[in-house]
């Protein structure tokens, strides 16, 4: 497994100062932590994990001397721009059980476009519980090969064997269906009464 490493300073100043300062404000908490850190990362790098890994992404926090393994957890975000404005990591050992929302990534749709149809995604995530170490970051389907009427459920994500979802076993995703046919009618010419 890759080691994604997220270097954590200890923060003292309030979240304004922080962010004015090229760095993201945050909270680590978790497995061996007596109790919560206020803690900040430094922007670029945290940004490129994001974009990268998503928001649920597995690292290893740096603070100080100790490499503890953990997840982010929460991702608050300005609702006016969208730049993180605060981030939680939740500390875990490896081995230890979590439930995580994982994001669905639903790759070739183009493909279906091409065959008139289209994607309709009735839930883009789904809950899992399984070791932090093997739960990914997020799930990733092509739909490329479907046809009108196919649907993605559970089954269709090939998740690791120790990796239950806690969805039911009947949940759709998401269903193949026709694109609908944009009819564009001339304007009717309007009669003058004479």
């Amino acid at each position: 497994m890759e080691e994604t490493i997220l270097n954590a300073l200890e923060r003292t100043e309030k979240p304004k100062i922080v962010r004015a300062a090229g760095f993201i404000p945050g909270v680590i908490y978790g497995d061996g932590v007596a109790q919560a850190s206020s803690v900040k990362f430094e922007a670029m790098a945290l940004n490129k994990i994001l974009t990268k890994h998503g928001s649920n992404a597995k690292v290893w926090v740096k603070y100080g001397s100790n490499k503890r393994f953990g997840f982010i957890k929460d991702i608050q975000r300005n609702p006016i721009e969208g730049k993180v404005i605060h981030i939680d990591v939740q500390l875990v050992s490896e081995d230890q059980e979590v439930r995580m929302q994982l994001p669905i990534t639903f790759n070739g749709r183009a493909e279906l476009e091409h065959k008139s149809l289209f994607l309709q995604v009735n839930k883009s995530d789904i809950e899992v519980l399984g070791k932090a170490s093997l739960i990914p970051d997020g799930v990733v389907f092509d739909v490329s090969e479907k046809q009108l009427g196919d649907t993605v459920t559970i089954d269709d994500f090939n998740l690791d064997k120790q990796i239950k979802a806690n969805d039911r076993e009947d949940e759709i995703y998401a269903v193949v269906i026709a694109q609908k046919q944009q009819i564009e009618e001339e304007p009717a010419e309007e009669k003058i009464a004479e």
